[in-house]
């Protein structure tokens, strides 16, 4: 069914959205991306009482609100009559989709869904479970062969934070999906790889859940995991994975390369991966940095003197700052860049992901150079010189 509405009509459909079993609602399409860039809404149970839990995205900050039911009608109408132009619905009974033009114009299409069965009906509970793009009770050959399931498909007990760690990647990546190319093989390199349980992952969830044809190329610097990880791959035929043995600064790939991933590769490894990343043109890097030494040593700011003179704040200060700068060098070379929190800070504090990502259109230069001045005042009060600086700009300085 496809039929224009008035906004009395959206509010009065709305409203009976709860009789349908909500799985999830995602608003997008923002008029004005500093209030929010997108919006998810989903049923959660708390205490026995049904409410919707709101996931608002801004910039790098995501926020979390639980509803009453009662209030589901009058939030969806007003973020529809005013920030956003699009909701996807998905409901156990129907799908549907609610479109609002730039001239106000409200159009609804919906459609019943043929497998409304009762399976289709939510996990609502919000204390307890959470859905995971791999849920729970659903063996993954990668896992089971990673030792992270049993064969029954059962999360291991010691290794629930790796499996929650693994769905947590992969929401990420699914947030980037549509920035990945469609119509020809997805080029993917893997820096400073490991044992590669989010490796293959990423393979798993790209090639295998959503039919991408993918080449993958996991690095790193020991021979045993990379024999290891080689071995595993043949065994799952996962054909478009393999394993190479080597330095992240040494690594050459003559063609294009569309993503980049860096988890925690040491210190100034981080910027190597950057710096190829950027000098491929990758439209999308993620990067999770560790052990950031680099500003540590370089930092001399008597301002700040009071607050550096402890040893693990000056720590702890140097870490971030070195992400900080990281990023604004990335958005410099034109990328939209976010720092999150990619896993609880309780399980390692090795917890930001630098996720950056091409924009459609490119900045004008005047922002740009507002920007670079920017930088360059902050690492001037600093006394700072990173590494990535030096690695994106080596050829200006010649």
């Amino acid at each position: 069914m496809d039929e224009r509405v008035s906004m009395d009509k959206l509010r009065e459909f709305f409203r009976q959205l709860p009789d349908q079993n909500i799985i999830q609602i995602t608003l997008s399409n923002t008029r004005d991306a500093e209030k929010a860039s997108k919006v998810k809404l989903r049923p959660v149970l708390i205490r026995g009482r049904m409410c919707f839990q709101e996931t608002l995205y801004r910039g790098a900050q995501v926020f979390h609100r639980n509803l009453e039911r009662e209030e589901l009608e009058e939030r969806l109408t007003g973020y529809m009559e005013g920030l956003f132009r699009q909701a996807q619905i998905s409901c156990a009974c129907l799908e549907a989709s609610v479109l609002v033009s730039r001239k106000g114009a409200v159009s609804i299409k919906s459609k019943k869904r043929r497998d409304a069965e009762p399976q289709n009906l939510p996990d609502m509970s919000h204390d307890r479970s959470k859905r995971y793009i791999l849920p729970e009770g659903e063996p993954v050959d990668f896992l089971v062969s990673l030792g992270v399931q049993t064969p029954q498909g059962k999360v291991v007990r010691a290794k629930y934070d790796k499996f929650r760690q693994i769905n947590r990647y992969l929401e990420f990546i699914e947030d980037v999906l549509e920035k990945l190319p469609a119509d020809r093989t997805i080029r993917i390199v893997d820096f400073g790889c490991g044992k590669s349980y989010l490796t293959f992952g990423m393979y798993y969830y790209l090639n295998r859940l959503q039919g991408r044809d993918i080449r993958v190329t996991g690095l790193d610097l020991k021979a045993d995991v990379i024999d290891r990880c080689s071995q595993l791959a043949k065994e799952l035929h996962y054909d478009g994975l393999c394993f190479r043995q080597g330095d992240i600064s040494d690594y050459e790939d003559a063609e294009k390369v569309d993503m980049v991933v860096s988890l925690h590769a040491c210190d100034k490894a981080t910027d190597y991966a950057l710096e190829k990343a950027v000098k491929w043109g990758a439209d999308v890097i993620l990067a999770v940095p560790c052990c950031q030494h680099e500003l540590n040593g370089q930092i001399r700011c008597p301002e700040l003197a009071p607050i550096l003179r402890y040893g693990v704040i000056r720590e702890r200060m140097a870490a971030l700052i070195t992400d900080a700068l990281r990023a604004d060098l990335l958005e410099e070379k034109g990328y939209d860049v976010q720092i999150l929190e990619f896993i609880d800070m309780e399980h390692t504090p090795k917890n930001l992901m630098i996720r950056a990502v091409k924009p459609a259109a490119m900045r004008p230069m005047g922002f740009r150079a507002a920007e670079h001045e920017g930088l360059k005042r902050a690492m001037e009060f600093l006394h700072v010189n990173p590494a990535l600086k030096e690695l994106l700009y080596e050829e200006d300085d010649r």
